[in-house]
C-alpha cells in the first residue's frame, strides 16, 4: 500500500504531466496580451518574491516575447521600485516597450552580454536573477557560473524548467537545469533551496528557487 506522501506525490506528478502536455495551458499563457509561457502558479510566487524582496534589478535570461519581462516590470510599477534587464540571442519583433525594461541582444553566456549586466548590477543594492534560456545542462551550468555572484545576499537565483528530463515531465529532454543545479549546489555553500516557494504543489521549477545566504560564504 502506498504511503500518503507517495500517493500525494503521484497525484501531483500526474497533474503536472497533464498540465504540461496539454496544448492549451501554459503555452497559451499571456500577460497583458503578451505570451509568457509560464505556469501561473510560479508567476504568483514571483509576485510574492518581488513584493518581499523589492529588488533594484531583476536579471532574466531568455526574453522570448517579453511577456515575463513585462509581468515583472508591472509588479515593479505597483511597488514603485525596480528595473528588469532581460537578455536573449534573438530579437523577437513586437516585444513590449516599458521604461523599466532593458533588452539586451546577446547570448546569455557571452562576455559582451554578461559585461553589460555586470555594469547594471554594480549600481544596485539588491539583485535577483532568473535563468530561463537554453535548458541544456551545460548551458545552464555556464549561466550559474556567470550569474550566481551577481545575486546579492538574501536575494534569489531561480533556475527555471527544472521539471524537464523526467522531473517529472519531458523524459526525453536529456540532462538539463536540474542536473546543472545539482552540480552547482555541490560546489557552493552560500545558496540554499527555498522549498516554501513550491507550496502550491506544482511548479515548473522544482528545487529551483535558490536563496543566497545573508552572509555570503562563497565557494567551498
Amino acid at each position: 500500500m502506498l504511503s500518503n506522501s507517495v500517493y500525494r506525490k503521484s497525484i501531483i506528478n500526474q497533474f503536472h504531466w497533464l498540465y504540461y502536455n496539454a496544448p492549451d495551458t501554459w503555452l497559451t499563457t499571456t500577460w497583458m496580451g503578451i505570451p509568457t509561457q509560464k505556469c501561473p502558479l510560479d508567476m504568483w510566487i514571483y509576485q510574492e518574491i518581488i513584493f518581499d524582496l523589492r529588488p533594484d534589478l531583476l536579471i532574466e535570461t531568455g526574453t522570448a516575447y517579453g511577456g515575463s519581462a513585462l509581468f515583472f516590470a508591472t509588479l515593479m510599477d505597483t511597488i514603485g521600485k525596480g528595473d528588469v534587464a532581460t537578455i536573449d540571442i534573438l530579437d523577437t519583433p513586437g516585444r513590449p516597450a516599458h521604461p523599466r525594461i532593458t533588452y539586451i541582444r546577446s547570448s546569455s553566456t557571452s562576455e559582451e552580454g554578461i559585461d553589460q549586466l555586470r555594469i547594471l548590477a554594480s549600481k544596485c543594492e539588491t539583485v535577483m536573477v532568473i535563468l530561463d534560456s537554453d535548458h541544456s545542462r551545460d548551458h545552464v551550468a555556464k549561466e550559474l557560473e556567470l550569474y550566481a555572484d551577481l545575486v546579492t545576499p538574501d536575494s534569489y537565483l531561480v533556475v527555471e524548467d527544472t521539471n524537464v528530463n523526467g522531473h517529472p515531465v519531458n523524459r526525453t529532454h536529456g540532462p538539463g537545469p536540474m542536473e546543472a543545479l545539482d552540480r552547482f549546489l555541490a560546489s557552493r555553500n552560500d545558496f540554499y533551496r527555498d522549498r516554501n516557494r513550491e507550496r502550491y504543489l506544482m511548479t515548473f521549477n522544482p528545487k529551483g528557487f535558490l536563496r543566497r545566504a545573508k552572509q555570503s560564504a562563497g565557494v567551498l
